[in-house]
């Protein structure tokens, strides 16, 4: 009986799910079947936007999802953007004017950016490593713009030996889609014209460089070839996913789909290959999309799998038990594509560390990932025997304060650990614990909203974290929050120094050609 019950239960929350089908299955807005099987999909260099989501290279691998839904039967349906409105179909062309010199110098490009966006706008706001070097012995803040860039350049290359500890900076950001901050989203305590494009793209810009990232994952991408022209000149090279049914394409004026995108340094890596996928929840389409890049070394010759995606928004517990089901999902695929190398998971979840889908990620024993943020900072509170210990507790004591003001407005990512199981914490809440108290900082209509959403996960055997941005306190980001004419996005960056255990000589196989690999479906 009880079996039956839970059968029953399963069949009607895939009904409702069904039910929330996007305008693809209910309305009369037409999208081009895809191809059922491509490698390397997304937009690179030589790719353009496409209309309606997908373009015809922008499909999942192998039996990860199949093509867009036409009305034929055996096609799986597609949980899109909850309206029947038709779709308004524009390009990736907002930029296409745009014109910057090859060849700029770092400095000089973000000196471009800060006075592009106008010379008496204030600094973006500043932020601190938890474990600061400071080579210059200069005393001064190292996340001061250019300032930190030079600093923190220097202290990764004297931490670096040749072929043997290969150490690469990760950059998780949620960007803010335009056209859903300028539309959409309801900032109300954000002036319109720190919203407009022409003022946020330059501070997103500096944002990225000013952290001198190696890899660099975002979400709500919708200026992809902005981009790419502009960190092409800094020797960055990407790749782009647009969500099959982007909430962007029912808004006038908008720049084309919005979607994941994956950069990376092609003076310091390359890429092997890379794989996307439209995420299912029991076997049917959901709008949310993942990246994954299995990228090499050039100077180890290590691979590494570099994931990035955006799970479903919105509270309620039918929508993280779609969360979950989506994570499950995407954890298959990274394993099919990881094939034992070393993985690192960069997405916003917009989960708190208490919903499912957090445990579900850290218990994946295939791949054996950790949280960077929570593992470090949970080593740094154990280490009283640091020299940097008091700083440490005086750090603790702002989080504690953080935690406890945010408390009063209903969002807290505090576990009550081991109230259920006689005092014991399981491993995800003793993480949960250590996490961020915000990565996410907004006023809304419906109130101000505080949490912690986003994440870095890492294979914790086979890599080692070192270093993370911290998060500026309430009084440095301002009593209106974000976005800002001090920050260009309502989610806070996350930025890792992550390290490459062992040699060219101590990897159980040889770099490959991914291109060949199969990548195996799963099912829960």
């Amino acid at each position: 009986m009880e079996v039956f019950k839970l059968l029953l239960a399963k069949c009607r929350t895939i009904v409702r799910l069904r039910l929330l089908a996007s305008p693809a299955a209910t309305a009369t807005t037409t999208v081009t079947k895809q191809p059922r099987t491509v490698h390397g999909a997304g937009m690179t260099a030589a790719g353009t936007a496409g209309t309606a989501g997908c373009s015809a290279t922008g499909t999942a691998v192998g039996g990860f999802g199949g093509g867009e839904r036409d009305g034929a039967a055996d096609e799986p349906m597609r949980m899109g953007s909850f309206t029947s409105a038709p779709q308004i179909k524009n390009v990736d062309y907002q930029d296409d004017k745009l014109e910057i010199t090859d060849g700029m110098s770092m400095a000089d490009l973000l000196e471009y950016c800060r006075i592009a966006r106008g010379e008496d706008r204030p600094p973006l706001v500043k932020r601190k490593f938890l474990k600061p070097v400071e080579p210059l012995n200069t005393g001064s803040d190292l996340t001061d713009g250019f300032k930190m860039l030079k600093l923190d350049a220097i202290s990764k290359t004297c931490s670096e030996p040749a072929l043997t500890a290969p150490q690469l900076r990760i950059f998780q950001w949620n960007m803010l889609s335009q056209t859903l901050g300028m539309h959409n989203d309801g900032f109300v305590r954000c002036p319109l014209e720190a919203l407009t494009w022409d003022c946020r793209r330059y501070q997103l810009v500096e944002e990225i460089l000013q952290n001198d990232p190696d890899i660099i994952c975002l979400q709500e991408v919708d200026h992809f070839k902005f981009l790419q022209k502009i960190l092409a000149t800094q020797n960055y090279e990407g790749v782009f996913f647009p969500k099959p049914d982007s909430p962007c394409l029912y808004i006038n004026g908008n720049n084309g789909p919005d979607g994941c995108a994956v950069f990376y340094r092609k003076d310091r890596l390359e890429m092997v290959n890379h794989f996307t996928r439209v995420l299912e929840v029991w076997r049917v389409q959901s709008n949310q999309v993942a990246i994954a890049a299995v990228l090499r070394t050039r100077d180890t010759q290590q691979e590494l799998c570099v994931t990035t995606t955006h799970l479903k928004a919105r509270k309620g517990a039918l929508l993280s038990k779609l969360r979950n089901e989506q994570g499950k999902d995407l954890l298959h695929f990274i394993d099919g594509v990881a094939q034992n190398r070393p993985v690192i998971l960069c997405g916003d979840f917009n989960a708190e560390p208490i919903e499912p889908i957090y445990s579900t990620v850290l218990n994946y024993r295939p791949l054996g990932l950790a949280s960077a943020y929570a593992d470090l900072l949970a080593s740094e509170a154990q280490d009283e025997n640091d020299q940097n210990a008091a700083n440490a507790v005086g750090r603790v004591a702002v989080r504690t304060e953080r935690v406890s003001n945010r408390s009063s407005i209903g969002s807290c990512n505090g576990v009550e650990c081991g109230q259920a199981n006689g005092g014991a914490r399981t491993r995800a809440e003793e993480s949960a614990a250590h996490e961020p108290a915000y990565t996410t900082w907004k006023i809304r209509e419906e109130g101000e909203v505080c949490h912690t959403i986003d994440y870095v996960f890492y294979s914790q055997d086979k890599l080692t974290v070192r270093n993370c941005l911290m998060f500026p306190s309430g009084e440095e980001i301002g009593i209106d929050r974000t976005p800002s004419f001090q920050y260009p996005s309502d989610h806070f960056s996350l930025v890792c120094d992550i390290e490459l255990q062992g040699t060219v000589a101590d990897q159980t196989t040889q770099p490959t050609d991914t291109a060949k690999e199969p990548v195996p479906s799963h099912q829960l």
